[in-house]
């Protein structure tokens, strides 16, 4: 597999810099856990002051354990939107990055198909997001301890694989937007787009029962909606995410093929 082996070298050093700075916010979240949740009586009066409309929105109502606010303050705010960038990233590089340079034509007057290129730059993208995964789960359980969070190690590993798969259908949409339209614009727009929606679908969702089939068709959702890190694994969730990734890279081979790219 050249084109997977060259792909994961080639952002060796952007994996390394996303793993450091996604630690790096996950530590700086969590330190503030034993303050914070030793007293409950000023978490509520934290909580209190905001408006009810935002706590219901990113599951502040569940921050007064240490698995609802590793879940709330991290996995859906802040690690959610470096993972995005993260996957953007990858997934507008992945096709329409190398084609806007003129890279690709180069790479296909090679014995590779198009198919091929697709599939390695995906599996190349699924290997540096688990990547980031098992280092956010290895950081997670270092830090439980000594932050007082008491989380289940099962726990760990479901609310990992829920970041990895929401991620992975974000950088999904962003190839499969290069590969249809052949632009870092459009690719980049439709990630973004995917992630923006999935977000904002989830919390409008939150709001009230009358938009609450809001929540139900949002990837946000489907992976944080049963809090995999306290309530552990929620398959139905990640198959919808794994079906909609498979969606989008099905989507990408199907027009990729086919598409005239002197054009």
């Amino acid at each position: 597999m050249p084109l997977l082996i060259q792909f994961l070298r080639a952002g060796a050093r952007s994996l390394m810099i996303w793993a450091v700075a996604l630690v790096a916010v996950l530590a700086m979240y969590l330190s503030f856990f034993p303050s914070l949740g030793g007293a409950a009586s000023g978490m509520a009066a934290l909580v209190d002051q905001l408006p009810e409309s935002m706590v219901k929105a990113v599951g502040y109502d569940q921050i007064s354990t240490g698995a609802g606010y590793a879940q709330s303050t991290f996995f859906g705010l802040l690690g959610f939107f470096l993972g995005t960038a993260a996957a953007v990233a990858w997934g507008t590089r992945a096709v329409a990055g190398d084609e806007e340079s003129g890279m690709l034509e180069l790479t296909l007057a090679h014995p590779v198909s198009r198919v091929q290129l697709v599939m390695e730059r995906t599996l190349a993208i699924v290997i540096r997001l688990a990547a980031l995964g098992v280092v956010l789960g290895l950081a997670l359980a270092a830090m439980s301890g000594p932050f007082e969070l008491e989380l289940e190690g099962g726990h760990i590993v479901a609310v990992v694989s829920a970041w990895v798969l929401l991620t992975l259908t974000i950088a999904t949409a962003a190839l499969m937007g290069g590969a249809v339209f052949g632009s870092r614009i459009a690719a980049l727009g439709i990630g973004a787009g995917v992630a923006v929606l999935a977000f904002l679908l989830n919390a409008l969702g939150a709001q009230s029962e009358e938009n609450a089939w809001m929540s139900d068709i949002s990837p946000f959702s489907w992976a944080y909606g049963e809090r995999p890190l306290a309530q552990g694994w929620d398959g139905g969730g990640l198959g919808l995410l794994a079906a909609l990734a498979a969606v989008f890279v099905a989507i990408a081979l199907l027009v990729f093929a086919r598409r005239d790219l002197r054009s």
